[in-house]
């Protein structure tokens, strides 16, 4: 009965010992395959010894720096602010200006991007440091923690950068002061008054408001870049009105000439003023760039008027001399011109016929008793022919005397407008 025990304890020894030995061999297999892996952050080979002073630490596997344990954030409720029930929690705000990317008169607003950073104290958010040194979070932190309720007042359009992900920066220090810094892109409105446009100053300004709490005020005085609009809208004004001057020196006979060059200036003042007005926002009130394109208009319709008058008076003038019987019995093609504004080409310059003499036409004028003029002798006809030389050399040149007179009162009176329009608005 011993015997047979003790067999029986023999053949279960003998089954174990290969178990052992199997389970040995795994568990070297599983730390040589665990060297292998460690191994990659080595300099040694496979199957060699870690040098664990070279290894690199994951310190993101470390439980004691995880954002969440670090800060304690489970052990808070952040949907209330800080000291909630006391007083108020002094923030502090940062404005740095990237760019002001455009500037609307039609919509009346600004669009700028800029960097705004907040600046306030949660003692829920203090953390111990041996260095002293403060954490660098993105905006996953952000949505679990209370940050100020700012907005900008008067805002249209505003969004936060996202490229290549959100433009969100928020510092942890170990007292519990906090950084939160976003890049944002905001168009806001601005009421300007154009009463001196072009040669206005615009004050914009860029409100942030907490609520109920103090709003803050972020003034940008605009002005503006007068040499472009000069460019734009004066030089080409002033040129159009210089331009309608020529015809005050065009013969007033040219009729084509003067009419053409006159509607021609019209026009062009007409799609300055379109063009200009096409720009700007409908105001119900006079602007200065208006005075002085309109005044402009003026003088050009002027002088459009000037050449009707001249035509006109001068007219008139003839058809007085012509009724009075002291223009010529025969003039030339150039007199004619100058009578009626046409050109002759085949007028007939020669003295009328004498008609022929014939006993049946031939009457006898008795001579009048009154009459005490002498006959006629060649020193008299010399002398009534210098006369009517006279008068027509008058007549001639009195139609150009609203043309000499324009020629010195339209610029006198157009440098003076300037004068006093640009001591008034610059």
């Amino acid at each position: 009965m011993n015997f047979a025990l003790s067999v029986l304890r023999l053949m279960c020894l003998a089954w174990l010992v290969p178990v052992v030995l199997l389970k040995g061999s795994n568990t070297q297999n599983q730390r040589r395959h665990k060297d292998v892996y460690l191994g990659e952050n080595t300099r040694h080979k496979h199957g060699g010894r870690i040098d664990f002073k070279t290894k690199k630490s994951d310190s993101t596997k470390s439980l004691l720096i995880k954002s969440e344990q670090l800060l304690r954030i489970e052990d808070h409720d952040f949907a209330m602010r800080p000291g909630f029930g006391g007083s108020a929690i002094p923030v502090g705000i940062d404005v740095q200006v990237e760019s002001i990317d455009s500037i609307s008169e039609v919509n009346m607003d600004f669009t700028m991007t800029l960097y705004l950073r907040h600046y306030w104290q949660d003692d829920r958010l203090a953390f111990p440091s041996s260095n002293n040194k403060s954490r660098t979070f993105d905006a996953r932190l952000v949505k679990k923690i209370w940050v100020p309720d700012v907005f900008f007042v008067h805002s249209k359009r505003s969004f936060i950068h996202d490229t290549t992900m959100e433009n969100i920066m928020l510092r942890v220090y170990p007292d519990g002061n906090i950084l939160y810094s976003v890049r944002i892109t905001v168009t806001a409105l601005c009421s300007m008054g154009f009463s001196r446009f072009p040669l206005d100053t615009q004050n914009c300004s860029l409100e942030l408001e907490s609520c109920w709490y103090n709003r803050l005020y972020i003034n940008f005085i605009l002005r503006r870049h007068i040499f472009f609009f000069m460019l734009q809208t004066y030089f080409p004004t002033m040129l159009m009105v210089m331009l309608s001057w020529v015809s005050f020196w065009i013969d007033r006979r040219a009729v084509p000439a003067r009419v053409s060059l006159g509607i021609t200036t019209v026009l062009t003042m007409s799609t300055i003023i379109t063009g200009v007005s096409a720009s700007m926002p409908q105001v119900s009130y006079v602007k200065a760039v208006d005075i002085y394109l309109w005044a402009s208009f003026l003088f050009v319709f002027l002088s459009v008027i000037e050449y009707a008058a001249v035509n006109y008076f001068t007219t008139v003038e003839e058809m007085k001399k012509l009724q009075k019987g002291k223009l010529p019995v025969s003039y030339d093609a150039t007199q004619a011109m100058a009578y009626d504004g046409c050109f002759h080409d085949d007028i007939d310059v020669s003295p009328f016929p004498e008609l022929p003499t014939t006993p049946s036409t031939t009457r006898t004028i008795p001579p009048r008793a009154s009459s005490t003029e002498p006959p006629p002798t060649e020193g008299t006809r010399l002398w009534r022919k210098r006369s009517v030389g006279k008068n027509i050399r008058f007549i001639m040149s009195n139609s150009y005397m609203i043309d000499s007179y324009s020629r010195i009162i339209f610029p006198l009176a157009y440098l003076l407008f300037n004068i006093i329009y640009w001591c008034i608005y610059s």
